[in-house]
């Protein structure tokens, strides 16, 4: 018994040096955790920052000036874009430049002087529904707020109406479909891609096909085009159970959308390809896809956490994660009905990732040829 306690104890030393000198278990190990702890501590919150809320005021007197300085003053609000129509509204939520709106009524001082309250309009888009209820929640006490300043006598002087557009049930579905639809695409397209064509590196079997007569852009092709067909099947079963299980709308063109998700598969298999021209095994391919897509594409796309209330650092690296941009897309097709005039711009992004990915790729296979 002692003889095999002695063995024991050896075999347990032998396993840490064995874990001690692998620098990825020992980053798997502590790297991850203290990561997660910085950054759920530190970064990724519920709360939402520096947003930009639009002001329509019909009155423009010192109460409404005074409530529009008041909610820019405060943390949760960066900028006020002043507009004259109703419309200029719906405009500034179609193209991102706001999340929430402020309407005040004529004479609004007047009512709230001779009758003791007057309502103020507060209209949200709820396409994001934790920024929604978050900035209609801020607003609203600030509002409530002044008006006990101004007469602690009386409750509700001004009295916040909210209205929520784009999601006015305030569904959960409306946040998950697009969150899951990028995750997805991204695990099937970029981590599966870079695993089988690590594991063709790792087997030897990549040098064989090498010598064949096809050209290396053929064997890539062939090696991720049944991805990129799984990608879009997926794609279709994803908006279907969206549709007809969940209820979810979609207000805009199905065919733009399917051809967006397209886009989207092939960045995502792009960097698969990128991924695989550096990892020489499957575990090494697997540890960087789940660290460097994943991981990201989870907390730090506004699937979870909203993006304004990142630090400005997280929100540069944001901006490089091409799930970020897809799930844009994604709201503003199925939710609010948009066309390509107003997702141009997260279009060029995805392309301009996918030459780039590829452009990369590239050069890393030309080097190691």
């Amino acid at each position: 018994m002692i003889f095999q306690f002695k063995q024991l104890i050896a075999f347990v030393k032998k396993e840490f040096f064995h874990i001690f000198r692998d620098g990825r278990t020992l980053l798997i190990l502590f790297g991850i955790p203290v990561m997660d702890v910085i950054l759920f501590g530190f970064a990724l919150t519920n709360e939402v920052k520096n947003a930009e809320i639009a002001v329509i005021d019909y009155s423009r007197d010192n109460y409404t000036i005074n409530i529009t300085n008041k909610i820019l003053s405060s943390e949760y609000f960066s900028s006020v874009q002043y507009f004259d129509k109703y419309d200029d509204i719906g405009t500034s939520f179609m193209n991102g430049s706001a999340q929430i709106a402020l309407i005040f009524p004529e004479k609004f001082a007047n009512k709230l002087d001779h009758d003791g309250n007057v309502d103020v309009q507060i209209i949200a888009d709820a396409s994001n529904i934790n920024t929604a209820v978050m900035l209609t929640n801020y607003t609203s006490s600030i509002i409530v707020n002044y008006s006990s300043e101004i007469n602690p006598d009386m409750k509700m002087l001004i009295q916040p109406k909210v209205r929520m557009i784009y999601n006015p049930e305030l569904r959960s579905v409306f946040v998950f479909i697009p969150g899951v639809m990028a995750l997805v695409l991204m695990i099937v397209s970029a981590m599966l891609t870079s695993i089988s064509l690590a594991r063709e590196k790792e087997l030897g079997t990549m040098e064989l096909l090498m010598i064949t007569p096809l050209r290396p852009i053929t064997i890539i092709i062939g090696k991720v085009l049944p991805y990129l067909i799984l990608s879009v099947i997926n794609s279709g079963i994803i908006i279907g159970m969206g549709m007809y299980v969940f209820n979810m709308p979609m207000e805009g063109n199905i065919f733009i959308l399917l051809a967006e998700s397209t886009l989207y598969a092939i960045t995502a298999l792009s960097l698969g390809i990128l991924i695989s021209t550096k990892a020489e095994t499957q575990q090494t391919a697997m540890f960087a896809s789940l660290i460097g897509l994943m991981l990201p594409t989870i907390l730090l796309t506004g699937f979870i956490f909203p993006v304004e209330s990142l630090p400005e650092i997280l929100q540069y690296v944001s901006s490089a994660i091409p799930a970020t941009w897809f799930i844009k897309i994604i709201k503003n097709i199925m939710i609010k009905g948009l066309g390509i005039e107003y997702i141009w711009k997260p279009t060029l992004v995805l392309a301009g990732m996918t030459v780039f990915f590829i452009l990369l790729s590239l050069k890393n296979y030309k080097s190691r040829m």
